[in-house]
């Protein structure tokens, strides 16, 4: 399986009756379903999202702007009938309109908390990197130990909860890179390129129409306890050894790797397999393959490695770096 694959691995040549549907892959299904209804011919970045949904991590999301970012996590947070949020950064966004604050009421004479807007089950960070570095951080605790600490008391968030955070490649002007150890936070960078021709000729003609791509009319598959039951089933996937081995060699790979001059920590192989059993859960499997952990591994590890200048120079790319590191570590066959 390449990246470029939709995740339905459907084996259509076996002799046996069929089995009986995988609930939590039906219910996948339905949800992918209604994304693509309003987040039209980005079938690679749904079918990512929602593996780092069920994996219960938090996704970096990087395109040009007008393609619809907003749209989709909207539309997610519908589809399980969640709560959302949406955070504007700018250069004069403080912590406190992240998180929270206390304010003395002066009617009960006491300090009342009035918590933020990462209260929610879907956070989108848009722009991220137009704000400050004191402010990005106000993501990391809620992030990591989804909760806030306010004035030195810890409020915890909710359950499903995911930071979908935007930045825009082609504005580096009043912008604040984030730095390695919060990028390392994200479980995924994915990448949303232009669609198609006939699928953008498609979202044009539909929405001056006036026939919808309207996020409000998803319907509402499940509620959130049950997404949050199926993030525990993901976590009980079966993944052996010689799989964990896999991604954990990959990640080794990208140390030692020429052109390369920071590679993915101990984080990354953890968060290899965190997204390869996802994967094996929307394809109705209880196992994770090597075939999982190939398909995870550009998103999870793009932006946990850095080029060195000359290879930058060279005119290639993270991407194409990861590529060639893959192709040279041996698969596991199981």
């Amino acid at each position: 399986m390449n990246e470029y694959q939709e995740i339905n691995p459907e084996n259509n040549h076996s002799l046996a009756p069929p089995a009986p549907e995988d609930p939590v892959k039906e219910m996948i299904s339905k949800i992918r379903i209604e994304l693509k209804r309003v987040f039209f011919g980005q079938d690679k970045v749904v079918d990512q999202v929602l593996a780092t949904f069920l994996a219960g991590g938090h996704v970096l999301l990087e395109g040009k702007p007008g393609l619809g970012k907003t749209h989709l996590v909207v539309a997610l947070a519908n589809t399980f009938g969640g709560d959302f949020r949406r955070i504007q950064f700018t250069p004069d966004l403080m912590p406190s309109d992240v998180t929270g604050f206390t304010l003395y009421d002066m009617q009960s004479q006491t300090f009342q908390v009035r918590k933020g807007p990462v209260f929610t089950n879907l956070l989108l960070a848009d722009e991220i990197n137009r704000a400050p570095a004191k402010t990005q951080a106000a993501l990391l605790e809620v992030m990591q130990e989804q909760q806030v600490t306010i004035d030195g008391t810890s409020h915890e968030l909710g359950s499903p909860f995911m930071t979908l955070a935007t930045q825009n490649p082609i504005e580096q002007e009043g912008t604040y890179p984030l730095p390695e150890a919060q990028l390392d936070r994200f479980l995924m960078k994915i990448i949303i390129d232009y669609p198609e021709n006939a699928d953008e000729t498609t979202v044009v003609h539909q929405v001056t129409s006036g026939n919808g791509l309207d996020p409000s009319e998803v319907e509402t598959v499940c509620d959130p306890q049950t997404i949050v039951e199926a993030q525990r089933r993901v976590s009980s996937v079966r993944c052996v050894e010689e799989v964990v081995q896999y991604a954990v060699n990959i990640a080794r790979a990208t140390r030692s790797a020429q052109g390369i001059s920071l590679g993915a920590g101990t984080r990354g192989a953890i968060s290899l397999i965190k997204v390869a059993k996802a994967i094996a859960v929307m394809a109705g499997r209880e196992f994770v393959t090597p075939d999982d952990v190939k398909y995870a591994a550009l998103p999870v590890l793009r932006h946990r490695i850095q080029l060195a200048p000359e290879l930058a120079i060279s005119g290639q790319n993270v991407d194409d770096a990861l590529n060639a590191i893959i192709a040279g570590v041996e698969a596991p066959r199981i």
